[in-house]
């Protein structure tokens, strides 16, 4: 996995997917020079002591508390501040049927405050004592967290072990929040129309998967959230045995292990460890193209999502091979689709083409194209499809090879600059089936990617794919 990751939208704005589409990524390395490891087996071998998770001094360390939490410790000595970070393993896709956007309508409520913070409290402190924080949601997985002078770190422990079990919630707090959370969704989809075509483009790859829904949930069944609802998931998930502790920044294993067992090992388990049991991804029985047309869109915008599989189930040497085919693809301006159309045809004044495998169920590999000013999608389109033919004939260069390793390695040495980067990178992966020593090694695996791993997963991608197509263009005037 790609240290170059942030929280990412599954809905984003014409102008923010552009650039969400560099940072997205895939995981490990080819099964000849090193063995998949499954995060499973990663997490059962955890003892109460902190342990390197690879043989080497700047790995970061692991263990468990008596409670079940896991804690992860990821070194940064650079300057004494800290990333305190605590993942919950429930998400968006773990909602109770009819009831959806619970999730993310609950990581809202957890401001609200306990018997010990006031409601709107717990945010500023953290700022009063010089640090950020925020919380977000995905399909996997709901995580907290503070950016804070290390000196602070007891403090936001002290408050995010409080509100992991002491969340004090009723209609006065919960019902302007849901308004607050139905503005968001009004904000971020119903008035952005590309996201109401990645929405639509959603449905159809992942058909009655959660993945199929939008995080934030299904209007008409947010608008019916009430707080008994929100306690009812939050007592059934919220508990320590559920949970992962990361802490990246100036501190080791050995200062962390007795915070955290004075902080967050008095809490007690109060709910089972949450084990998924979900419906299998059932891919589209044929190809299908959603168009949509709007008054807001003055340039038609192109879009395509192959199926593909996630990270955990790829293992380390196809999920790198899938990163290093969407970079060699489209991931720049010198990747083939951007020479092609953009500089050589003039067909497009963008492209893009990605691996999203962050996901624990399924994944998918997508590519973007804006045509140029007055051009023509299908021509567009056309191109795209040639590109992928020949690469699938030809396969990729040398040159080509060794231009993507680069360019992704030196984005992992980037990366490891922003704690908050490399505690994200670490979180999400240890939710969705990937190791944590994968994530250290990446850039060990990536540099042992050869040209048939890349043409392999390129195969396994285009070969016979039943895609979704996105079509998003101005209203049609009569």
């Amino acid at each position: 996995m790609r240290l170059s990751r942030e929280p990412r939208l599954r809905h984003l704005t014409a102008a923010a997917l552009l650039a969400a589409l560099f940072a997205t990524a895939a995981n490990a390395a080819p099964q000849a020079v090193l063995p998949a490891r499954s995060a499973s087996a990663e997490v059962a071998a955890l003892g109460p002591d902190p342990r390197p998770v690879a043989p080497d001094p700047a790995a970061p360390e692991m263990f468990r508390l008596a409670n079940g939490m896991d804690v992860l410790v990821i070194p940064d000595h650079r300057a004494p501040v800290v990333t305190h970070m605590v993942w919950y393993r429930v998400g968006a896709a773990d909602e109770t049927p009819g009831k959806t956007g619970l999730a993310h309508f609950l990581e809202h409520l957890m401001f609200k405050g306990t018997a010990k913070v006031a409601p709107g409290q717990f945010s500023k402190t953290v700022a009063r004592h010089g640090g950020q924080d925020n919380a977000f949601t995905n399909y996997d997985f709901t995580a907290y967290y503070q950016a804070i002078a290390k000196d602070r770190l007891p403090l936001v422990m002290e408050m995010e072990a409080d509100r992991m079990t002491g969340l004090k919630l009723t209609d006065k707090e919960v019902l302007p929040e849901r308004d607050v959370v139905l503005e968001e969704l009004r904000m971020r989809i119903e008035n952005e129309p590309v996201a109401e075509l990645q929405s639509a483009m959603n449905a159809k790859l992942y058909g009655g998967h959660p993945y199929g829904r939008d995080v934030i949930g299904v209007k008409s069944e947010v608008e019916k959230l009430g707080t008994e609802d929100a306690l009812e998931f939050y007592r059934r998930f919220y508990t320590p045995n559920n949970a992962i502790l990361i802490v990246a920044g100036d501190v080791t294993g050995a200062e962390l292990k007795p915070l955290a067992e004075k902080y967050f090992g008095p809490v007690a388990e109060r709910a089972p460890t949450y084990v998924r049991k979900r419906p299998p991804v059932e891919w589209p029985a044929a190809s299908t193209r959603v168009t949509l047309h709007d008054a807001r869109v003055q340039e038609p915008t192109w879009l395509r999502f192959y199926p593909a599989p996630s990270q955990g189930q790829a293992g380390p040497r196809e999920a790198a091979a899938l990163d290093m085919l969407a970079q060699i693809l489209g991931g720049g301006t010198t990747s083939r689709l951007y020479q092609a159309l953009v500089v050589h045809q003039k067909v497009a004044s963008s492209v893009q083409a990605w691996y999203d495998g962050d996901n624990l169920d399924a994944g998918d590999f997508g590519v973007y194209a804006l045509p140029r000013l007055g051009g023509d999608l299908a021509v567009a389109e056309k191109a795209i499809d040639a590109e992928i033919a020949r690469l699938l004939k030809d396969g990729v260069t040398a040159a080509e090879l060794e231009r993507a390793r680069t360019q992704l390695v030196a984005s992992d040495v980037y990366a490891r600059d922003t704690q908050q980067t490399m505690a994200y990178a670490y979180g999400s992966a240890l939710m969705t089936g990937v190791s944590a020593r994968d994530v250290f090694e990446w850039p060990d695996h990536v540099k042992a990617v050869t040209a048939e791993d890349v043409l392999a997963a390129a195969h396994k991608v285009f070969d016979g794919a039943h895609t979704v197509t996105g079509e998003l263009l101005p209203e049609v005037k009569p």
